[in-house]
This record gives structure tokens, sequence and C-alpha cells, in this order.
């Protein structure tokens, strides 16, 4: 990671005109949607465990990207419109955790089936059902850490969806998902990187997806100052440099901010 910036969609829907960029986001990310077809006797040694390393590998693909997107699932059609915008613009692919990570839920659903079914009972063990589940998300925190660490930019999508705004003061407010509250601290502690580092990297990659019910909610506190704020005004400033690619990239991190300290 170089620099990170919050994003706040609402104001650029009211400045910009996102609307037709959707199918561009949509089509771009088609081809990251690919379901795994190997089953989980392939990912196993001659004891019959299961390694992490090939799982990860096989359903967390190579992804590259310049701008890895955070954000509430709630709002994947809005983020796949601004991915659609930053592509039309500047040429720039981003990373969209939800078209991806969501393969979590299906990995972890074939290893329940696999280990932790009772088929006498038609039941599940809730004690292997507790370890499957620390496995898998152990693993998707891994895949997000080091999509992360390898992603140049990393703009967080910031909604009430994400951040409660009633308690949003001062860059810091609450959420109720624990992958955007992961995402957003590792932001924070992963090294920062020039962007000679990053270019021509191609990352890891997986989905961050809430899997609590809405009946069960646990609140994080969220710190973002670390994040420069990109205003509808700076987005504009940005457009009007006319670069592509990763020299777009270039012209956003020139752009002054006083309030903000990197």
């Amino acid at each position: 990671m170089f620099r990170g910036y919050t994003v706040e969609l609402g104001d650029l829907y009211t400045d910009l005109d996102l609307s037709d960029c959707i199918d561009v986001g949509r089509k771009l990310h088609e081809d990251y949607k690919e379901q795994v077809q190997q089953r989980l006797h392939s990912f196993q040694d001659e004891d019959g465990n299961l390694i992490a390393s090939q799982i990860i590998a096989n359903w967390f693909p190579p992804v590259k990207a310049n701008i890895f997107l955070s954000h509430s699932h709630k709002d994947e059609d809005a983020v796949l419109a601004f991915s659609g915008l930053l592509w039309k613009n500047f040429r720039l692919t981003s990373f969209i955790d939800s078209c991806i990570w969501g393969y979590s839920d299906d990995l972890l659903r074939e290893i329940d089936n696999e280990y932790c079914y009772h088929s006498s009972r038609n039941t599940y063990s809730y004690d292997k059902r507790n370890r499957s589940t620390s496995h898998v998300h152990m693993m998707l925190s891994i895949a997000i850490t080091k999509m992360i660490h390898n992603s140049e930019c990393i703009m967080f999508v910031d909604t009430p969806n994400s951040i409660s705004t009633e308690e949003y003061i001062k860059g810091r407010g609450m959420t109720d998902s624990p992958w955007i509250y992961s995402e957003i601290s590792m932001t924070s502690l992963v090294q920062k990187r020039p962007p000679s580092e990053h270019r021509g990297r191609f990352v890891k990659a997986g989905r961050a997806q809430d899997s609590l019910t809405e009946s069960f909610q646990i609140k994080y506190d969220v710190d973002t100052k670390h994040l420069a704020p990109l205003t509808s005004t700076m987005f504009a400033s940005w457009q009007g440099c006319k670069k592509k690619g990763v020299d777009a990239l270039d012209a956003l991190y020139n752009l002054e901010d006083e309030d903000h300290e990197y």
C-alpha cells in the first residue's frame, strides 16, 4: 500500500453521472467471478489434511488491479458504478471485494458438508462448525491482508451502510461489519511502500462478506483519520488531469490536501 482515501459516493452521485457506469463496472468484474470446481480432496495431503495455501490459491485467485475498494456489500451496485467510472476516466482497474470474497461462504459450506455433517441426525456439529468457520475466516483474513499490502491505492467507500453516520465524529465511527473493521485497521498497520514497488504486481485476493445474521450485531470502533478524504471537488480536479493508468494515480497523489497528513 502507498496511499489511502475515503470516498463519499453521495457527493459523487450529486456532482457526477454514475448511472451509465454500472454496466461498465459489471463487465469489468465478470471475469473475476469464476466459481471453483475442484473438490476438497484435491487440497488434501497424503494424510488427508487440508492444505490452507492450496485452498487460498484456488478460492482467492490472482487479481491485477490498481485500486482496492473497501466497502459495505450493501453498496455493491454503487461501487460497481464507481469502478466503471475509474475505468472510463482514468483506465484504472479496481478490485471490489464483494465481487470475489462471497466464495468464502461456498468454501465453508463444502467443508461443513464434508467434515461437520451428521447424516444420521441430519444436523451439523456445533463444535466442528465453530472450528471450520474459524479456519475459513482466518484464511480469508490473511488473503485480505495480503491484498491490502500489495495494493498501491486503497479507497474506502464511506456510506451509512459502512459507518453509522450518527456516530461519525472527526474520522471515527462505528461499523457492524467485521470485514470493514479488519480492512481499515490493516490500512493503518501495513508497510507503506512507494508506487515503484507496486506497479506490475499481481496479488492474491478473495472476498469479505458478512455472514452474521441481522439479529446478531457487534459494533466495531473504526478510525479513518489516516485516510485522506477524496472529495467531489478533488475528484473533479483529478478528472481534469486527463491522465491514464498509473499516471492518473500519480496525479491523484499530487493533489494538495492541506487538511490531511500522510
